[in-house]
């Protein structure tokens, strides 16, 4: 058996408006990470810094299409895919899926971290698109 961190969620923006906050580091910061490098743009390198864990985090990207999907390695093991389904009223449905990974002990604590961690990137960008709220700011000032 295979392990493999998913989430989905469905955002009242078009297609276009979530695609540009995910790969544009001024929007991105908005509402997920402290600091990004750069564009996310096929082949690229950019480093994510999110300002409640300490570090910097590589995020090598696969590859990009534009209002469709994306494709990118941040641990070496896995593949991070975020796609991006325009819907009719002009909404889009956002699925992430991260892995696989082997069934193990150490793998489930992975799975249950990465699922939350995923949820919480959609909650943040809608509440960031359709509120223009960053629901991060504060939310892990405990683990400081």
């Amino acid at each position: 058996m295979k392990l493999t961190a998913q989430a989905t969620l469905q955002i009242q923006k078009p297609v276009e408006e979530v695609f540009d906050a995910i790969v544009n580091p001024e929007r991105i910061t908005k509402y997920f990470i402290s600091r990004s490098s750069g564009p996310m743009e096929n082949g690229n390198t950019v480093t994510w810094e999110f300002g409640d864990f300490p570090g910097e985090f590589p995020v090598e990207v696969q590859f990009v299409r534009p209002n469709q999907s994306i494709s990118f390695v941040w641990d070496k093991e896995t593949v991070v895919n975020i796609s991006l389904d325009a819907q009719a009223d002009n909404s889009t449905v956002v699925k992430i899926t991260e892995g696989e990974k082997e069934l193990n002990e150490k793998n489930l604590k992975w799975l249950t971290n990465n699922t939350f961690g995923w949820g919480n990137f959609l909650d943040c960008l809608k509440a960031y698109l359709e509120y223009g709220i960053n629901l991060r700011k504060g939310s892990f000032d405990y683990m400081k």
